[in-house]
């Protein structure tokens, strides 16, 4: 799991993007700031691996806060303005990313988890976003054959009784009931209910009931 703060001063971008990033699975999102002197004290009760900060913000700018820093921490720059001297300016205050508001929710959190994994990148850097697209997730989840990710993504989609199962995926409802076995063991849990839940959350929700 990334634990990302994110500081801006737009409060319904700010909760949106909260609320977005943390919904996925291997982001939380612990504290929000709307200015880089909140961030400064959100950052003396925790420790995140990511800074997602706006750079034009009251009292103390994203640029200043990040120079105050006690320690470094892998942070995005996320503005409006996104000229060469904002980047040259966001790059000598440390920071190791650099995109637009506009940029889509899949390269917000691909430069979540880039930054968290120790690369640098600028708008425009799709290679770099590219690699990061897909959910990174926890050493149970990946444990996770093909076929046992393929049946928490029916689940997710409504579908739960053995026999749906067995036709969709065309195998015997006995191999359902040994899949389901698998992933109860894998992810700790112990019914269908369960499973449908953590496969929400895990981000398998791939196809749709059928009509």
């Amino acid at each position: 799991m990334i634990r990302v703060v994110i500081a801006d001063d737009h409060r319904m971008l700010l909760d949106g993007l909260a609320e977005a990033l943390d919904g996925l699975p291997d982001i939380e999102v612990i504290a929000t700031a709307e200015n880089g002197r909140q961030l400064l004290e959100a950052l003396e009760h925790v420790t995140p691996d990511v800074l997602l900060v706006d750079i034009e913000m009251p009292m103390v700018s994203g640029i200043q806060a990040l120079r105050k820093l006690p320690t470094p921490i892998p942070s995005v720059i996320v503005t409006m303005h996104t000229g060469s001297d904002e980047r040259a300016r966001a790059a000598a205050a440390g920071a190791v990313g650099f995109l637009s508001k506009s940029a889509p929710l899949p390269d917000l959190a691909a430069a979540v988890r880039a930054a968290a994994g120790g690369e640098v990148f600028m708008e425009g850097d799709q290679a770099v976003l590219d690699r990061h697209r897909e959910a990174v997730l926890d050493e149970h989840a990946e444990q996770l054959t093909a076929r046992e990710r393929e049946l928490l993504g029916l689940l997710a989609a409504g579908i739960s009784s053995s026999e749906d199962l067995a036709e969709q995926m065309f195998i015997s409802q006995k191999t359902v009931k040994n899949h389901l076995a698998s992933i109860y063991d894998k992810l700790g849990i112990t019914d269908r209910a369960q499973a449908a839940v953590e496969a929400i959350r895990l981000g398998f929700r791939r196809q749709s009931p059928p009509d």
